[in-house]
């Protein structure tokens, strides 16, 4: 399986409600039916993940602009995380922060991107 994007939509105690998957490692289309399923898990959705196969472990300018229109058009404010091969970083408010111990999510994320966990060390 070549890398690829993939995102999760997460709910109360890391259960997730939804995911949909590109074909590409370094972009992910918009799509309907992710933005349907926003709306439809609203009031339960705590959480958007979405991998980056080949980094980097951060946000994307299209990631920035995505956050603040979610977080825009929901009222209310959602965690934001992006797994890569090196780690897990995550927006809370205003900061990102380095996921050390990681949900277990995370590794399914992974492994739906068919990408593998390498450690930076950074953590």
């Amino acid at each position: 399986m070549s890398p690829h994007e993939v995102c999760m939509l997460i709910g109360h105690d890391g259960e997730v409600l939804w995911c949909d998957e590109s074909n590409s490692p370094a972009r992910m289309p918009d799509s309907r039916s992710r933005w349907q399923a926003i709306w439809r898990l609203r009031d339960v959705l705590e959480e958007v993940a979405h991998s980056h196969p080949d980094g980097p472990l951060g946000f994307s300018t299209e990631d920035e602009s995505t956050m603040s229109a979610l977080t825009s058009a929901l009222g209310k404010p959602l965690r934001f995380s992006v797994v890569a091969p090196e780690g897990m970083v995550s927006r809370q408010g205003d900061r990102d922060v380095l996921v050390v111990d990681e949900p277990w999510w995370a590794a399914a994320l992974r492994s739906a991107s068919g990408i593998r966990h390498t450690p930076s060390g950074l953590a």
